[in-house]
């Protein structure tokens, strides 16, 4: 199968600025972008929740956000790095710190998935009111059928206990997304773009479901046979190249919104 190349040229660091690793000055662009996305489109939870994304070539350091700095504020610079234990490597910002429930949940899942190059979390309304339902997210669109699995996890409180890493990790699985149960969602991706799509396809899928529901109307069920070609399919649409797709023209519309996060 054909795939589409993801080929974009290194983003260019600031005037200036303490010399960065390429690699990782790029991660950080996109991840600073993801975190204007997710604000752009109505997920973010004013200063809360976390996005993060792992550091090319350096093992167990990670990226995310200085708690206390809104989605629409945060730079390439801006983001703190961090290692497995939470030890902060570099923090351009001194007055800002890491949350602990970020760091609970998000160096849990980049301890166990190698795989996983960024975790997206957040509180959206449709997304915290679909955790709340015992049937969790139907396949009643197109758009909910995109993945085979989806994980969930139960409430067990305020993510701060390392105990609950070990849940967290195994409701996972080998799973893109996860719906934290009375909580919010949860997406993973082998980069930042990946995980970025995932979530808006997750939550647009929670806002459809919720507006079928809200009708009370009796709703359509889709064979399993069909439901079982979904996933495959829709790969093959997109040629297999999934974010690779999308993600060049969003960094344009952010560009043209706003070039502020590049710094």
């Amino acid at each position: 199968m054909n795939t589409v190349p993801r080929i974009k040229p290194a983003a260019a660091q600031p005037a200036g600025a303490a010399r960065i690793d390429p690699l990782e000055w790029e991660t950080r662009v996109d991840l600073a972008a993801c975190y204007r996305l997710v604000d752009l489109f109505g997920m973010c939870d004013l200063h809360l929740n976390h996005i993060s994304a792992r550091v090319p070539g350096q093992g167990e350091h990670f990226l995310i956000n200085p708690f206390g700095m809104m989605y629409e504020e945060i730079t390439a610079s801006s983001l703190i790095k961090i290692d497995l234990k939470g030890n902060i490597i570099a923090n351009s910002n001194p007055d800002y710190s890491i949350n602990l429930p970020g760091y609970v949940i998000h160096s849990a899942i980049h301890a166990a998935r190698p795989d996983v190059a960024c975790v997206l979390h957040t509180h959206t309304n449709a997304g915290m009111a679909v955790s709340t339902l015992k049937c969790g997210l139907l396949p009643l669109t197109q758009t909910a059928m995109r993945w085979s699995r989806i994980g969930y996890h139960g409430f067990e409180g305020v993510v701060v206990d390392l105990d609950e890493q070990a849940r967290l990790v195994e409701n996972l699985g080998d799973s893109e997304m996860m719906i934290l149960r009375n909580h919010g969602l949860l997406t993973v991706g082998k980069n930042v773009s990946d995980a970025f799509l995932n979530m808006f396809t997750l939550q647009r899928a929670c806002e459809a479901q919720l507006l079928a529901q809200g009708n009370g109307a009796e709703l359509i069920e889709i064979p399993q046979t069909v439901l079982d070609t979904v996933p495959e399919f829709s790969r093959m649409v997109t040629k297999g190249a999934g974010s690779a797709l999308v993600w060049p023209a969003l960094l344009r519309k952010m560009d043209r919104l706003d070039t502020s996060f590049r710094n």
